[in-house]
């Protein structure tokens, strides 16, 4: 966890870094050890289990829906090779490792407010370096190698206005969108929706009292600097959504009632007074007439027509980012859109399962639960509301730091609830006897 947290933030910067300082043989081992370490904790989890573990409804789930999907890599569907199949499959499957990962681990070896304030720490230099990009009006990853890593590794030549790619600016010639050292400015926003989620978890009393201090407030800004300085869209409203989210399920009315009426006034604000460059954002975001929307829109079509001709799916590697490098991309720039296009609707079917469950078992947890499995519950049920408009509108689970964060926890979220329900039940059945 600790380099999940630290670790894959950088993980971009640091490969790009390492090819620009002359290091290429190591830049293919790195981009593959975070799976490595990642299936070497699976391993090691699994071998430690003491006896044979009892699988929820949601294990199931996610147990089907990687088996499902293993299927596609097996059979000869689609016109892909296998290794690009297999990093395909990489893409929109390797999230069940991560959640069995966090289900079988010991919950007690796991010091979940230590890792909560790791992320937490994790937004003060993002912040920094996000200002410095503002103020000097200056890419981070100018300085990276970043161009030169992704023309190296994918033959991606520089497109956009400032040589690195379209992400980094809102529009054709518009307001720069910055990174600080993620991998792009939607990893960025993506990322910091995890410090507020962690943030909440960790303010939130069990008797739902708030205890702020100095440094909660600090960090609090600074994961508002990197929101807004990231411009992305999508983030931005799962930001304020997971506030909102927050305020309802702790049943802070006042909170409501602020963003009820903030709400409108924020809207009558913009509408009459703001102007320049992020008014024209706003406006050409909310009437779909800019030229990333409408290819959003242009992409969501071409996905569900290609769902209808074929609702058992095309095949692994026919839709998303690594598709589009290869020239074979259908669809894409939405996380359901990817899974049922390549896949089918019974993979995407089990995936909104699998993602109901976790939310209504986060809810139920919430109410009953106190401490520990309760804090944990609140950030996993926050941070799957704030991830449901970038799964809708964009590929999600490109965002590998909130991913890795997000299914750990949530493993670890249904192992407290079953090791808690399985202590319950011994003292009922001790002192019954």
């Amino acid at each position: 966890m600790v380099f999940v947290i630290f670790g894959l933030p950088i993980y971009l910067v640091s490969l790009s870094s390492t090819l620009l300082y002359g290091l290429e043989p190591l830049v293919p081992v790195m981009q593959w050890f975070k799976e490595i370490l990642a299936g070497l904790a699976f391993i090691t989890v699994v071998f430690s289990l003491r006896q044979k573990p009892r699988l929820s409804l949601t294990d199931k789930l996610a147990l089907a829906y990687f088996l499902y999907v293993l299927i596609y890599l097996l059979l000869p569907i689609g016109k892909i090779g296998f290794k690009d199949k297999l990093v395909a499959l990489k893409s929109i499957a390797f999230f069940p490792v991560l959640y069995f990962t966090g289900r079988f681990i010991d919950p007690k070896k796991v010091n979940l407010n230590r890792c909560f304030q790791y992320i937490c720490v994790i937004a003060i230099p993002a912040a920094i370096i996000v200002v410095w990009e503002k103020i000097t009006y200056t890419h981070f990853q100018t300085y990276t190698g970043y161009a030169d890593y992704m023309w190296h590794f994918y033959g991606l030549e520089s497109s956009g206005h400032h040589n690195l790619n379209w992400t980094f600016e809102a529009e054709n010639d518009g307001p720069k969108r910055f990174a600080s050292f993620f991998a792009n400015p939607l990893d960025h926003a993506a990322g910091t929706l995890t410090v507020i989620c962690a943030i909440l978890a960790l303010i939130t009393t069990s008797t739902k009292k708030i205890r702020l201090t100095r440094f909660w407030i600090f960090v609090f800004f600074c994961s508002l600097a990197s929101i807004v300085f990231a411009l992305s869209r999508a983030s931005f409203a799962s930001y304020f959504i997971i506030l909102y989210a927050y305020a309802y399920i702790t049943n802070r009315r006042a909170w409501l009632q602020v963003f009820h009426y903030g709400a409108l006034l924020v809207v009558l604000l913009a509408l009459s007074f703001l102007t320049g460059d992020i008014y024209q954002f706003i406006v050409a975001t909310l009437n779909f007439t800019n030229s990333s929307s409408i290819y959003h829109i242009m992409q969501w079509v071409e996905g569900i027509q290609a769902v209808i001709a074929n609702p058992l799916g095309i095949g692994l590697g026919t839709s998303g980012g690594g598709a589009a490098m290869s020239g074979t991309n259908v669809g894409g720039e939405s996380e359901v859109i990817i899974i049922a296009v390549q896949c089918g609707l019974a993979a995407l079917g089990l995936f909104i399962a699998i993602y109901t469950a976790v939310i209504r078992t986060a809810i139920g947890m919430i109410k009953i639960r106190r401490g520990k499995a309760r804090r944990l519950a609140i950030f996993v049920l926050l941070l799957n509301c704030g991830m449901i408009i970038p799964y809708l509108t964009a590929e999600a689970m490109s965002y590998v730091y909130v991913l890795y964060l997000s299914w750990f926890f949530t493993g670890l979220m249904m192992n407290i609830k079953q090791y808690e329900n399985d202590r319950w039940s011994r003292h009922l059945g001790s002192s019954g006897s």
